[in-house]
């Protein structure tokens, strides 16, 4: 059982916004408002120094963030390109059904015959559903579409799945 990781990536600060110190953030999260509740996170590898959220609003699928103490252009600027964390504790609780995809990397993949296909490499988010990354045998790539058709076992106690692959998905 691999270690469970005690940090979330939630954006990245892709730019700054204005001359008041406010930044542009493109966000990891599968629900943009989750901003709202931010109250404070982490920058870059410092996973000690917190940094505090002043405001926050939207502009189409971007995050602009006003971040407490940083009120210039030029301090904002060096904030650019970081990746913005927050701790395991501080994240949304889960619904029945849903997994952080931290959790599911990395997970042994199985058909549900029984045979091995590979290992989840990443999971690729798009606004219809998630698709699997499984790199099977001899560098082999497959995408499986994250449904309860194809997939209708996610067990992250065993950190296991189980696929159901339709005829041509795993050639």
């Amino acid at each position: 059982m691999n270690e469970k990781i005690s940090h979330f990536k939630i954006g990245e600060i892709v730019n700054t916004q204005g001359l008041r110190g406010e930044v542009r953030v493109y966000p990891f999260t599968g629900d943009i408002n989750r901003f709202d509740e931010l109250e404070s996170f982490y920058l870059g590898k410092d996973l000690e120094t917190k940094w505090f959220v002043e405001k926050v609003r939207y502009k189409g699928n971007m995050v602009i963030m006003k971040i407490k103490g940083i009120d210039t252009v030029e301090a904002a600027e060096k904030l650019k390109n970081k990746f913005m964390y927050i701790s395991r504790e501080e994240s949304r609780e889960l619904e029945d059904g849903e997994f952080f995809i931290a959790d599911m990397i990395g997970m042994k993949v199985f058909t549900v015959g029984g045979e091995y296909v590979g290992e989840l490499k990443e999971v690729l988010q798009y606004s219809a559903n998630d698709v699997y990354v499984i790199k099977g045998e001899e560098e082999k790539e497959y995408t499986i579409p994250a449904i309860m058709k194809f997939v209708p076992t996610i067990d992250i106690e065993e950190r296991k799945m189980i696929i159901d692959p339709i005829k041509g998905m795993l050639d």
